[in-house]
């Protein structure tokens, strides 16, 4: 058992500096930088595994955040695989590399993703290590975590629907699609709110405001670097976009209009 936060943190840094030493690894294999987005639901379910096992705070707690962090971290990995499976390099990191090579992906994409892991993970230390304070915010935790996994699921769902129909349009907009742009990214988003509030929030008031960082950067880089916008970028080519942009809130739901 790891008995201290810094040492339940460093443990965290060396899961995520051995998964991205071997995705790094793998993608110079395969010629493709995106399979980083595999690895990024499983290295934070491998650092919720170690923290679960290592840690020594309240038991139930610090398993049922893991638990939490597996479900959501398995279903992303799998979906993405899935998705990606025979094609080529995504379109967001060849925008973001900008004909780069090796070195410049290095720097740009796996040193960056392996430092913001970290940053996430922390609710997942503290669940490792504090015991438990309020469990009503582990049970609301549990609930915003629900709202985004339906969010995620449901929205990909869709999506799949959508592109297997041959008269679609050239904008989805159905569904979920027409409350938020990005459905799977806002329900990453209440998924990371939700682990906060039921590991770090509900470790007392200290760990939540240290680890409010998790759930504030996971927003911010799938809503303006990493997510949304960049996708966009790409989007907003597409007949109609603009009447869809108009009508739809990039992020945050709300009901369709017309």
């Amino acid at each position: 058992m790891i008995s201290t936060w810094w040492g339940l943190a460093l443990l965290a840094v060396a899961i995520a500096a051995l998964a991205m030493v071997v995705t790094a690894l793998v993608a110079r294999a395969v010629g493709r930088v995106s399979v980083v987005d595999v690895t990024w639901g499983l290295a934070l379910v491998a650092i919720g595994l170690g923290c679960a096992v290592a840690g020594t705070g309240t038991p139930w707690r610090r398993w049922l955040v893991f638990a939490l962090v597996a479900l959501w971290g398995c279903r992303l990995a799998w979906h993405i695989l899935s998705r990606s499976r025979g094609k080529g390099e995504d379109p967001r990191y060849e925008e973001l590399l900008d004909g780069g090579g090796f070195g410049t992906a290095i720097r740009k994409v796996f040193l960056t993703q392996g430092l913001v892991i970290c940053l996430i993970a922390l609710p997942l230390v503290a669940a490792g290590h504090f015991d438990l304070v309020s469990w009503p915010l582990v049970a609301a935790g549990v609930a915003v975590w629900v709202v985004g996994v339906v969010f995620e699921t449901v929205g990909d769902a869709q999506l799949a629907s959508y592109k297997s129909d041959p008269g679609r349009a050239p904008i989805m907009d159905r569904g979920l699609w027409g409350w938020t742009r990005h459905p799977s990214y806002f329900g990453d988003a209440c998924v990371w709110w939700g682990i906060w509030l039921a590991g770090g929030a509900a470790s007392g008031w200290l760990p939540a405001l240290v680890t409010v960082l998790s759930p504030l950067a996971m927003t911010y880089f799938i809503r303006n670097v990493t997510g949304a916008k960049l996708l966009e970028k790409t989007m907003s080519t597409r007949p109609g976009w603009d009447e869809y942009a108009a009508r739809v809130p990039l992020f945050v739901p709300r009901p369709p209009r017309r």
